[in-house]
């Protein structure tokens, strides 16, 4: 059967989480090549996915005391003499990754960092309370890019991938290195591993401490580059939108970089990474407020709160992948031994591909889009081996609880 998205047409869930093997392996956005093919992740011979291949060497195969051992030379490498300067940049909005990993690398291994927020499209009102508490902690740079630029290449990115939130992925890719570069700092933490979602080799990623140079940097010619669907040429000629306009969502260049040493590096590499934990000790440590009600397509209420739009980001996922937010929930608190596999499909069955609601209309004013050219775009993106019509309505075809 014909499938979209490179994804496999013989449709399999994880024996152990709510994974089903049609997620994308999480490595990043391209924007080289129009609607590029995405690997799928990585099942093994005993129907086990990647990700959760990952959580049980975390569990059986890494020497944790070593690990930190490891991140106190890290710091001591980088930190500054008497704290004059900043010694390394944490790229968040205030949540409770980003908290996390602000405070404790402030206040427990003693470096003096430099937060850098990429501005989400629109911030929820939760979102901005977190991110100016976020800042009473530690100084922090919010990049705010053109709003009438981002809201053209959401559009673009919303009619041509589905996908609305590409051009706050690639700002946000890009603009913590950006940041480094300008002010000579070397060291730059992330929180939470990326791998910990599924990766194409789980025991080798579980290695690496960092993103690979070719994540952020760049050989090709800026005619070759793509955002939103829309190569850079025909964003500046035909859609009169400036380079320097589109500066922050651009890869980096390998002249860029020259004489600059930048180590980019996962927190979640040297401690145990548990979001719930890691949830528990935001709210503790740093004032960190969760949402005060359920997050539309799933259970929980303290992840992804800052952008009105990321309702719609998980939602496209449910249209292209068959998963959506309760999905990507339930499978991480499963891996974490919060969650039983049969609690987690109950969450699914009552949650998933639950409609963002509350800022539709908002989400369509911003994307200069109406209600009919939303859903006509929707349905065009539905892959035929995962969603049948019937009766004129839409039914996934394959669930985890079947």
């Amino acid at each position: 059967m014909k499938t979209k998205y490179g994804l496999s047409p013989d449709v399999k869930f994880c024996i152990k989480c709510t994974m089903s093997n049609q997620r994308p392996v999480p490595v990043g956005e391209t924007q080289f090549k129009k609607g590029a093919k995405k690997k799928t992740d990585i099942f093994d011979e005993s129907g086990i996915c990647a990700a959760c291949k990952f959580a049980e060497i975390k569990e059986d195969k890494i020497d944790w005391d070593k690990r930190e051992e490891e991140l106190i030379k890290l710091c001591d490498r980088h930190r500054s003499k008497n704290n004059s300067t900043y010694d390394c940049i944490i790229p968040g909005s205030g949540g409770k990754d980003s908290r996390f990993t602000s405070h404790i690398l402030k206040h427990k291994y003693g470096m003096n960092p430099l937060t850098v927020t990429w501005a989400p499209h629109i911030y929820t009102d939760i979102g901005k309370s977190n991110h100016t508490t976020w800042n009473n902690d530690c100084d922090n740079l919010l990049v705010t890019p053109s709003i009438d630029t981002h809201r053209k290449l959401t559009r673009f990115a919303f009619t041509n991938l589905l996908h609305p939130f590409q051009p706050f992925v690639l700002g946000q890719r890009y603009t913590a290195l950006r940041i480094a570069k300008k002010f000579g700092i070397n060291l730059v933490f992330h929180g939470e591993s990326p791998f910990e979602y599924g990766s194409t080799n789980p025991l080798k990623d579980s290695k690496k401490n960092g993103f690979d140079k070719e994540y952020f940097v760049t050989k090709q010619d800026k005619s070759q580059i793509f955002l939103g669907g829309v190569s850079v040429k025909d964003l500046v000629q035909k859609h009169k939108i400036s380079l320097s306009e589109l500066f922050w969502y651009l890869p980096i260049f390998n002249s860029d970089l020259r004489g600059f040493k930048l180590d980019y590096k996962f927190l979640g590499y040297y401690l145990r990474w548990n979001p719930q934990e890691v949830f528990y000790y935001a709210v503790d440590k740093t004032g960190f407020v969760p949402n005060p009600e359920r997050t539309e397509g799933t259970y929980s209420k303290y992840a992804s709160l800052d952008d009105r739009i990321d309702g719609f980001h998980y939602y496209t996922s449910f249209i292209k992948y068959g998963l959506g937010r309760a999905t990507m929930d339930s499978a991480q608190e499963i891996r974490n031994g919060l969650l039983t596999r049969d609690e987690g499909v109950s969450l699914v069955k009552k949650y998933d591909g639950e409609f963002p609601s509350k800022y539709f209309k908002e989400i369509l004013s911003y994307m200069d889009i109406t209600e009919k050219q939303f859903w006509t775009h929707i349905n065009a993106a539905r892959s035929p081996h995962l969603w049948k019509k019937k009766n004129n309505t839409w039914t996934l075809m394959h669930k985890v609880w079947k």
